[in-house]
């Protein structure tokens, strides 16, 4: 560890020298052509709607998607593919969360190949330190309704009743696995009327398995304005039953869902009130976490700058190094370099989602994550603008 804590020593989010030094001069000119489109949030929109309106016709995709977006946004197809940027982002102190981007699947036969694919990759994370964590989304492993029945406390049909008992017993031999590998494993959070399910799943197993360390993470989605609370909650929980918290915070994907649905079925939204309401819980969750470090294990997945910076801050006032195991910066790959790069050459611990799997199931997650960057303003320009910046400082 460092011996005294550096907030911000040679940090800067704009210094695009050290955010895309990984990059040839091809691949920055590939990478600046795919954000200069998106940032046309009419074009993105377009191509997004084609892509769903051809993954509900059954037509081929691939052909389209893999040379561009998925280029950008994924590892591979495969766990091979992938170890190629795993080594790269490994030289550039950046660790790799491998994530099998299959959900929403309804077939049993699934189910256990994804089980079968995520134990794989906590077994290989265990000899690998570019992969310092594994991830898990729980609809990749269970059905969507079985999740939402649990939730809302439907009544069960037999089949939904084996459902739930393969889905627990599976989700138990993953975070197992994770255990027996000493490879933390960061579970995803879903839509709200899911979440509830997942939330009774994820606690049991942290209770269980996190004893001495933080091996199953929660995520809480900070643009439900129910979360903070329930991070508190979680915290005294931890306390009073003797286990560790592991916990990601992200600020929410599923905004326009979650709205729709509250307005359809005539409930209260889960969402926050506004987006300053969302950006002062987030902070209010980081130094939460700061200030319980001994029972928290934290990820900040998020691309805000303000956020990330005030974690920096969070950490010196408290006399944290940079480089405290408990604590991570995370961000998407193809995403946000400029803030990665820059914040693990500063010595703070980051790591990259790196989504993989077949085009035709990972369409689904790119299309999202179009939308959602979309959505979000002035990200789009930044990643653009940045890019744009070095390569005007490459040409001199």
């Amino acid at each position: 560890m460092d011996s005294e804590p550096t907030p911000n020593k040679g940090l800067s989010f704009e210094d695009s020298s050290t955010a895309f030094a990984h990059m040839s001069d091809a691949d920055l000119r590939f990478h600046y052509w795919i954000f200069r489109l998106m940032n046309n949030a009419a074009l993105t929109n377009a191509a997004t709607s084609m892509a769903e309106w051809a993954l509900a016709w059954k037509l081929p995709v691939k052909w389209a998607a893999k040379p561009t977006i998925f280029r950008v946004f994924c590892g591979g197809e495969t766990v091979d593919e992938s170890l190629a940027v795993v080594k790269k982002l490994g030289e550039n102190k950046i660790g790799s969360i491998l994530d099998y981007s299959v959900e929403g699947q309804e077939d049993e036969r699934e189910f256990a190949k994804t089980e079968e694919q995520i134990i794989e990759i906590i077994k290989m994370a265990a000899d690998n330190a570019d992969i310092p964590v594994s991830c898990i989304k729980l609809t990749g492993i269970v059905q969507n309704a079985v999740l939402t029945k649990l939730t809302e406390g439907g009544e069960l049909t037999q089949d939904e009743r084996l459902a739930t008992a393969q889905f627990t017993q599976r989700f138990e031999r993953v975070c197992k696995a994770a255990f027996d590998n000493d490879v933390p494993i960061y579970v995803d959070a879903e839509e709200s009327w899911l979440q509830g399910a997942i939330d009774r799943q994820v606690e049991a197993m942290m209770a269980k398995y996190n004893k001495d360390k933080a091996i199953v993470f929660q995520t809480v989605q900070m643009f439900r304005h129910d979360r903070l609370a329930y991070y508190k909650e979680l915290i005294d929980k931890a306390r009073r039953e003797n286990f560790k918290i592991g916990i990601k915070i992200v600020r929410g994907a599923y905004l326009d869902k979650e709205n729709l649905r509250a307005s359809e079925k005539g409930y209260a939204t889960p969402i926050q009130p506004s987006k300053q309401a969302t950006d002062d819980d987030y902070n209010a969750a980081l130094k939460l976490s700061v200030e319980h470090i001994d029972v928290v294990e934290l990820c900040a997945g998020t691309h805000n700058e303000n956020s990330s910076l005030y974690l920096t801050h969070l950490m010196a006032e408290h006399s944290l190094p940079n480089n405290h195991p408990h604590i991570y910066f995370s961000q998407l790959y193809g995403m946000s370099d400029y803030m990665s790069f820059n914040l693990a050459a500063a010595g703070y611990n980051v790591s990259k989602y790196l989504p993989f799997g077949p085009v035709k199931f990972t369409l689904p997650y790119l299309i999202r994550r179009a939308k959602e960057n979309t959505a979000i303003a002035g990200q789009m320009g930044k990643e653009y603008s940045m890019i744009l910046k070095e390569l005007n400082r490459r040409k001199g």
